[in-house]
């Protein structure tokens, strides 16, 4: 649960970062006169603290799309997006300080059906899937994919097909479809893991991570 701080509502909390001495990392919500505005802070008073936290964000801006605003980041839209911006957070600082990050493709393998998936772009926030091959398995995955993605992301299913998903804001977000397109492929999976991970998740006082 989001719990309010003097840095704003925390969106979600990394209690343990596996690539940088354990430290807690937090992503927390401000509202701006620009709109809603998101700040990624740690309490850790180690060396190099700082550098980790400046490579989570703009980790978060290749992997979202997001504006970055010195040290916060925001969607251009003016949308808060919050539910997106939760799971961007997460897949960033699920990355090693000197990994390349690049905005990850709108196409992807589905081992479950053995079918390549696209997802294109058609215009106002709305993202169509597709697969290789037509038939009423491949069109039953496809539309689960679609359902995966509108879950993680929080967006809407287009009401005259099961293949299209939108945005609310109608804004196009390539970067952040492309690194949700994964996940959405076994969301249940992925829920499981952040009921466990927020079972787990306590902020640590900054004396304990000195």
């Amino acid at each position: 649960m989001a719990i309010a701080t003097e840095l704003g509502r925390r969106v979600e909390l990394v209690s343990m970062d596996p690539h940088f001495h354990d430290i807690s990392i937090g992503i927390y919500r401000q509202e701006r006169e620009s709109g809603p505005g998101y700040l990624v802070h740690t309490y850790s008073q180690k060396p190099r603290a700082l550098e980790r936290i400046e490579f989570v964000i703009q980790a978060m801006a290749t992997l979202g799309g997001m504006q970055q605003e010195g040290p916060r980041l925001r969607f251009t839209c003016g949308d808060p997006h919050q539910l997106t911006v939760r799971r961007i957070f997460i897949e960033a600082c699920k990355l090693k300080p000197d990994a390349k990050v690049e905005p990850r493709p709108l196409n992807i393998l589905d081992k479950k059906s053995n079918l390549n998936i696209t997802v294109f772009g058609v215009g106002s926030g709305v993202y169509e899937f597709r697969s290789e091959a037509g038939g009423e398995d491949a069109a039953s995955r496809v539309s689960a994919i679609a359902g995966g993605l509108a879950k993680l992301a929080e967006m809407t299913r287009v009401s005259s097909t099961h293949e299209q998903v939108a945005f609310a804001c109608k804004h196009a977000h390539d970067a952040a479809v492309g690194t949700m397109l994964i996940r959405a492929l076994n969301v249940r999976a992925i829920l499981r893991e952040e009921e466990m991970a927020a079972s787990r998740g306590v902020l640590t006082a900054p004396s304990a991570q000195k």
